[in-house]
């Protein structure tokens, strides 16, 4: 009986082995979800921004500038800065943001 009852409790139970990955595989999901696919979503944004920049758009770049784009090339643009109107040429993904009408950012 002693005996028995010890072999018993030794015994694993037939467990599905799905069920101890579940919560691994619960964890990834929720890093998914949470992280990876907000960030491909801006990136996307970004990227969408980016290639449709046009002449006359108010932009802010990663730099802190913010200027007039006054000429879109290939990879590059030109951008007049305030006070004295310099213009600088920069690369397309220097643009951090597209700004609207006294520094607001366009929905």
């Amino acid at each position: 009986m002693w005996l028995t009852f010890l072999l018993l409790q030794q015994t694993p139970g037939s467990s599905n082995p799905i069920l101890g990955f579940l919560p691994i595989i619960l964890i990834f999901a929720i890093f998914y979800f949470l992280l990876f696919l907000p960030m491909q979503r801006q990136k996307k944004q970004q990227q969408k921004m980016i290639r449709e920049l046009q002449k006359g758009a108010t932009v802010l770049t990663n730099g802190g500038l913010i200027g007039v784009i006054d000429r879109v090339e290939d990879d590059t643009i030109v951008l007049r800065v305030k006070p004295d109107n310099v213009k600088l040429e920069l690369a397309r993904n220097a643009v951090a943001a597209l700004l609207g009408e006294g520094g607001v950012r366009k929905p």
